[in-house]
């Protein structure tokens, strides 16, 4: 495998005070737990870091906060991606500087380019980088689909386009991408409920959310799918499958935040406009679900 990120992702929240401001000591504790809880990697600054909403200097310090939390027990993967390959090109090489282990590029978004236009970003990225990159096809926020042809010409040109998240809830992609890589060319499922089913089709771990709160869980699933003990991987998709959708019932990561700060991993679930948190009937619902997963 090219990819050296593991089986399970966390896509982390970062948490933030009931002002707005970034609460670097929750960031740095949950950083640490989350290395210690089934996570392989972490990944900041991605859409569940809200990364719409933070600065420039903001993502720089996290980055920073979250490596010297890990400590090495994890990987650390900076999300860098924007609608423009040249604001893109600019932050990664103040990204570069940070020294992690691997960035995360959107396809851009609201632009729409076409496919050879996603070749062209791509290649500009990855000719201007040593970084490893994993690329994030998720067209429910881009409002285009990389398709696999496109993913596949990336893979076979650029060695350091080491990996794929594939939000995108079409099985047949997955088995397209997966005749037309590279073989160690690794795709994650974006979707903590499409795992196991993407798994079954030769996907190879997760970016996640749930696995803020049930990190060791996903990774045993994943395990028990690549050692055999299907039944089992079944089980515990199943166990978790309610929580797996009810963290997307309101825009992410307001509900997982909810959560966080449920379970004290952090003080708040402050959100950054326009992101807004729930409503009591909300919260009341998520929590009936969280606490009905008997594990």
């Amino acid at each position: 495998m090219r990819s050296n990120f593991g089986e399970v992702i966390t896509a982390m929240v970062t948490p933030m005070d009931s002002k707005g401001n970034v609460d670097y000591d929750s960031l740095e504790k949950l950083a640490s737990y989350l290395a210690q809880n089934g996570s392989d990697s972490v990944l900041v600054c991605g859409t569940t870091g809200e990364s719409p909403t933070l600065s420039c200097t903001e993502k720089i310090e996290i980055l920073s906060s979250v490596k010297r939390a890990v400590n090495g027990e994890a990987k650390v993967i900076m999300g860098v991606g924007s609608n423009s390959t040249e604001c893109t090109l600019k932050f990664i090489k103040v990204v570069e500087k940070e020294e992690p282990d691997g960035v995360l590029v959107v396809v851009p978004y609201y632009n729409k380019p076409s496919q050879a236009g996603m070749i062209s970003h791509f290649s500009a990225i990855a000719e201007k980088t040593e970084l490893p990159i994993i690329m994030y096809n998720i067209p429910s926020r881009t409002g285009v689909n990389m398709l696999p042809a496109t993913v596949a010409e990336l893979a076979k040109k650029f060695s350091n386009i080491v990996a794929l998240k594939q939000s995108c809830p079409d099985m047949d992609m997955i088995s397209e991408l997966k005749l037309s890589c590279p073989n160690d060319f690794v795709v994650y499922s974006g979707d903590d409920s499409l795992t196991l089913p993407m798994m079954s089709l030769g996907v190879d771990g997760v970016i996640s959310v749930a696995s803020h709160l049930f990190g060791k869980e996903i990774k045993s699933m994943i395990r028990n799918f690549k050692t055999g003990e299907i039944f089992a991987a079944r089980n515990m998709h199943l166990v978790l499958y309610p929580i797996f959708k009810k963290l997307f019932f309101a825009p992410n990561p307001v509900p997982v935040k909810e959560l966080l700060a449920y379970k004290n991993f952090v003080q708040s679930p402050a959100v950054r406009l326009p992101l807004v948190m729930l409503t009591e009937k909300e919260r009341t619902e998520l929590l009936r679900v969280y606490n009905s997963i008997a594990l």
